[in-house]
């Protein structure tokens, strides 16, 4: 039985995670649950801010849990792995935020299947994201560490908003153009999605595991200059990144 003196909020991580089924982490105390409500969706968000004079830096989950093995989609994108979450928990800098996809984590009625399907790179996904960024700025610098799916939405959020002070942007085994990604992969096209036009020209790193079938390093090296790139041998879509963390957190 839980004692009366853990802080409600502990109970309800407690219980989000049980219901999501993201077990397997542990929230650092030093980061807190919040849900930034926008004109649109609620998006979860769990922040360390502890110096409000130093850049924040925001990592964007993947697609999470969008299809299940038999390739439906799913009622719920909540991620199942914990990849990012450890990443963006172990991040040792002052002012650190991971922040999910609309529709992740939380129940909101707006939320339709498309929102993590064909239309998981919408307009309108890319703009929740956006007010959600600006909420936790406060027009201080950022860096952008976009995961798989949220690489390509990070960038579109730096390409469709030139005026968010974007310092870096770093993406991890990430999607960087929906439309060559699904060709390559012999994917349906996301019918409602909008896409890069090109790669934003701010300081960036990219990261990729030259195992990774889910995005394949060759992909990535024809769409990245090759001093931004670096291909983790042995690296999957989801293991073999930790050796290269450090570069990371820089």
């Amino acid at each position: 039985m839980i004692g009366y003196n853990v802080p409600m909020q502990r109970i309800w991580l407690i219980v989000l995670f049980f219901l999501c089924g993201c077990h397997g982490i542990v929230v650092p105390d030093n980061f807190t649950y919040q849900e930034i409500q926008t004109d649109t969706y609620k998006l979860a968000s769990w922040q360390k801010i502890t110096d409000s004079n130093a850049l924040v830096r925001i990592y964007i989950e993947g697609d999470g849990n969008a299809f299940n093995h038999a390739g439906q989609p799913t009622s719920n994108p909540t991620p199942r792995g914990t990849f990012l979450r450890k990443i963006a928990f172990n991040d040792p800098n002052p002012n650190v935020v991971y922040l999910a996809r609309p529709c992740q984590y939380v129940k909101d009625m707006r939320c339709q299947q498309r929102d993590w399907t064909t239309g998981r790179f919408s307009a309108q996904i890319v703009d929740a994201t956006v007010q959600a960024i600006k909420d936790i700025s406060n027009k201080r610098p950022l860096v952008l560490i976009g995961y798989s799916g949220g690489a390509l939405l990070s960038g579109l959020v730096i390409e469709k908003y030139p005026k968010i002070p974007v310092k870096k942007w770093i993406t991890i085994a990430g999607v960087l153009n929906h439309g060559k990604w699904t060709k390559e992969l012999n994917l349906p096209p996301l019918k409602d999605s909008i896409d890069l036009k090109k790669l934003p020209t701010v300081s960036q790193m990219h990261l990729i595991g030259d195992k990774d079938k889910a995005v394949p390093a060759t992909l990535t090296e024809k769409l990245v200059q090759s001093k931004n790139l670096i291909v983790i041998p042995g690296a999957t879509h989801s293991r073999g990144y930790e050796p290269y963390y450090d570069l990371i957190y820089q």
